[in-house]
């Protein structure tokens, strides 16, 4: 292989690595007592693909899950938007393009049971290129495994430059909410100052008039 090529090609590679870094992945399990409700919070740009798919595991392999072992899961945005919404179900699933950036929300919700019962939560949620179904992908268009890397590439690619705009917007939000506090305290400051200095004016005025009235001075 021509030195070049195997140079760009582990360039991208890199940058894949990266890209990839740059999506969210969770994969996690939980624990969730009967009554009670836990959320999992993900920040996502917007026109982002996200996927993620939820069991309930079951505690005796072999053996159907109870009645009981079910929840209700509900995904929102930050703006109260309703992206999925399961009720009493042991297992499901969700896949959606965001529409809007920041916080997107998934709640497991278990119902009051008695005695109290704790379920194990398997719940995977990705974002970003990790979230593109690559194998489905091949499978429609018919394409070789090169034309599949180098698509994977330039979504890195993509994804990379869309993070890199979408952070620089977070900031500027950030140094554009530091400056409007730091230029309120500055007012309060300046209030509190002016009141302390007005009550203590007021308290001298006050006794000079109480002393001259005792003639004391």
């Amino acid at each position: 292989m021509d030195h070049n090529c195997h140079n760009g090609f582990s360039f991208f590679t890199i940058l894949l690595f990266i890209g990839f870094l740059s999506t969210r992945v969770y994969s996690i399990q939980f624990d969730l007592q009967s009554g009670h409700t836990k959320c999992i919070a993900e920040d996502i740009k917007s026109n982002a693909m996200t996927v993620g798919k939820y069991h309930i595991v079951n505690p005796t392999e072999g053996s159907p899950l109870p009645d009981s072992h079910k929840v209700t899961v509900r995904v929102t945005s930050s703006y109260g938007n309703n992206y999925h919404y399961s009720d009493h179900v042991q297992s499901g699933q969700f896949a959606f393009q965001t529409a809007e950036a920041g916080d997107y929300m998934a709640c497991f919700f278990a119902a009051d049971h008695n005695p109290a019962v704790t379920l194990t939560v398997d719940f995977d949620w990705k974002s970003g290129v990790a979230a593109k179904d690559w194998s489905n992908v091949a499978k429609k268009g018919s394409v070789e495994l090169m034309e599949i890397e180098l698509k994977k590439m330039y979504d890195a690619v993509q994804s990379i430059h869309d993070e890199m705009f979408y952070l620089r917007e977070r900031e500027e939000e950030m140094q554009e909410l530091n400056r409007s506090t730091n230029s309120k305290m500055g007012w309060l400051s300046l209030l509190s100052l002016f009141i302390a200095l007005s009550v203590s004016g007021l308290q001298l005025w006050h006794l000079k008039t109480f002393f001259e009235k005792k003639k004391l001075i």
